[in-house]
C-alpha cells in the first residue's frame, strides 16, 4: 500500500494527515494513512464500505483519536490531536453528515441566524442581537447555496436536496476554511445534484472541500483528484480516469 502524500505539498497544505493508524477492538480501521490537500481545492475520497472513510473524517474532526500519527492544520501546522471536538472546529474544519440536520420548524433565515450566533464567543451569544450586518451575511449566505428565494421558509417545508443546501450554509455561516462533506448527492434530483455539483466547485475556489462520495457518475461531475481508500490505507490518488484504470481499484471496489 502506498503511504506517501500526493497532491498539496507538505508545507503548503490546508490539512496535513501522515501515518495515522486506528484500531477498535483488534479491527485496524486506518492503516498508515497519509493525506494532504491544499487551501483551494476540491477532492473526492472514494471506496468500498469499511475503508476506512467515515473513521478519516472522525479523526480530523476529533471525534476519534488514532493510535499513532499526526494531523496538522493552517499554515501555522497547529496539532489537531491536541484539540477537541469545539476547538477544532472553531479553528475553522466544517462537517456536514450524510442526514441534514436543520432545526425544521425554524425559518431558514433563523436557521443561518442560529448557525451566525453559535459561531460566537460564549459571552457575546448572551448580549448579541442580530444587526443589519447579520441580516445581510444571512442573506449573501442563502445566495450561495441557491435558497435566497426561500428565506421565509420553514425548513421542514424544503427539498431532500434544499435541507442539504441549507446544512453547507450554516456550516458556512462559521466561516470554515476545511469543509469534510459526507455523500451529499444521495436522495437529490438530477436537477439538485446538478446543482450541488456546481455548489462545491464554487466553495472549492476558496477553502478545501473533501465530498466523500460513492456515487461515480457525482465524483465524475465533480472533476477533480480522487483519493481512494481501501483497508484504512490510501490505495490510489489522481483523476478519476486514473483511478479506475488501477488494477487494484478494480478489483477491491469497483469490480464488485
Amino acid at each position: 500500500m502506498s503511504d506517501h502524500v500526493i497532491g498539496a505539498q507538505p508545507g503548503n497544505a490546508q490539512l496535513e494527515v501522515s501515518g495515522i493508524s486506528v484500531t477498535f477492538d483488534g479491527f485496524r480501521a486506518i492503516n498508515n494513512l497519509s493525506f494532504a490537500i491544499g487551501p483551494a481545492e476540491l477532492r473526492a475520497v472514494i471506496g468500498p464500505n469499511g475503508a476506512g472513510k467515515t473513521t478519516f473524517m472522525d479523526i480530523v474532526t476529533g471525534k476519534t483519536r488514532p493510535d499513532e500519527g499526526r494531523v496538522l492544520w493552517g499554515e501555522t501546522h497547529q496539532n489537531l490531536l491536541k484539540m477537541n471536538e469545539a476547538q477544532i472546529a472553531r479553528a475553522g474544519i466544517g462537517r456536514k453528515f450524510q442526514k441534514p440536520t436543520v432545526f425544521e420548524d425554524q425559518s431558514v433565515t433563523d436557521n443561518l441566524m442560529m448557525a451566525l450566533k453559535a459561531n460566537r464567543s460564549p459571552f457575546s451569544v448572551l448580549v448579541w442581537k442580530a444587526g443589519a450586518k447579520d441580516r445581510a451575511r444571512v442573506e449573501e449566505i442563502a445566495a450561495q447555496v441557491g435558497l435566497a428565494d426561500q428565506l421565509p421558509r420553514k425548513a421542514g417545508e424544503l427539498s431532500h436536496g434544499q435541507k442539504q443546501w441549507l446544512e453547507i450554509g450554516m456550516l458556512l455561516a462559521q466561516e470554515p476554511r476545511l469543509l469534510l462533506v459526507d455523500e451529499p448527492a444521495a436522495g437529490m434530483t438530477l436537477a439538485e445534484r446538478e446543482q450541488t455539483t456546481a455548489l462545491l466547485v464554487d466553495l472549492a475556489k476558496t477553502r478545501a472541500v473533501v465530498v466523500v462520495e460513492h456515487d461515480m457518475e457525482f465524483v465524475r461531475r465533480l472533476n477533480c483528484k480522487v483519493t481512494v481508500l481501501h483497508e484504512g490505507s490510501v490505495l490510489a490518488e489522481g483523476t478519476l480516469d486514473h483511478v479506475t484504470a488501477d488494477q487494484r481499484v478494480i478489483e477491491v471496489y469497483l469490480g464488485r
